[in-house]
């Protein structure tokens, strides 16, 4: 399997990490392009892939492609290469990108993936998002997803949810973050050195999703669980009840999917 990646960015290096790891595909099978040369050049040294001088060249020797691009560069780099396309299969990762419009850049016929994975690729715990239009058979279909899979969960999704993937869970490491560093805050704030305040953060929110992963219990019984009556948790949830917490969470998904429709 040959792959390519126009683009390496943190995303294509994420992936690349994974195939290669996985044993999908050996570095040498592995073309790769980008803007830079230092991030070609780096691409090559952390992983042993092909450097290419070139973005057609990749679409040349690639059976797979990755268009790992800033959206705002897809039309440009899509005509740059379209030529060079024929009977390889496209991998978009770009948010607000439909598959109707990335087939009518490349030509009548083009077997086009949709996917939108989130950065904890880069540690093997991805989740990705992934659609495909009708000249994708089933077979190329498995091979996509068997690369998707190797840095995480991979799910198959209607093309009409793709925004919503990148809502609650494209774009949602941001907020975990953000929660972390809170949770950290607070717990500097009750007298916890930080450095031990972010493990502490981190590991809960790690052990809680798995919880929810493994357990099968509605996320809601599994806050029960945590709150017995006239204890403390209960008083945590009160206030971020009384702050808009899940409105809040809510809001900003809806902001994000609109955002990717509109890209």
């Amino acid at each position: 399997m040959k792959i390519g990646f126009i683009g390496l960015g943190n995303m294509a290096t994420a992936i690349i990490g994974g195939v290669i790891g996985s044993g999908l595909a050996r570095p040498e099978d592995i073309y790769g392009s980008a803007h830079s040369k230092e991030s070609v050049d780096k691409a090559v040294s952390s992983f042993g892939i092909v450097g290419c001088g070139s973005n057609t060249e990749v679409a040349e020797k690639s059976e797979i492609i990755f268009y790992a691009v800033k959206p705002q560069m897809y039309e440009e780099v899509i005509k740059e290469t379209a030529a060079f396309v024929k009977n390889q299969i496209v991998v978009s990762i770009a948010p607000g990108k439909s598959l109707e419009w990335l087939a009518s850049l490349f030509g009548e016929g083009t077997a086009v993936v949709r996917c939108m994975p989130n950065t904890p690729a880069m540690v093997g715990e991805g989740c990705t998002g992934v659609c495909r239009n009708a000249a994708v058979s089933d077979e190329a279909f498995d091979e996509v997803m068997g690369i998707l899979g190797s840095f995480g969960k991979a799910y198959e999704v209607k093309e009409s949810m793709m925004d919503a993937v990148v809502a609650v869970s494209g774009s949602s490491p941001a907020y975990v973050f953000m929660m972390i560093e809170a949770m950290a805050d607070g717990a500097v704030m009750a007298g916890m050195p930080r450095a031990q305040a972010y493990k502490f953060a981190a590991q809960s929110v790690l052990g809680s999703a798995k919880m929810v992963l493994d357990m099968d219990m509605h996320p809601g019984a599994l806050k029960d669980m945590v709150t017995s009556p006239a204890g403390t948790t209960i008083q945590g949830v009160r206030v971020l009840e009384e702050r808009g917490f899940r409105a809040a969470v809510i809001d900003a998904e809806k902001a994000v999917a609109e955002k990717s429709a509109g890209m």
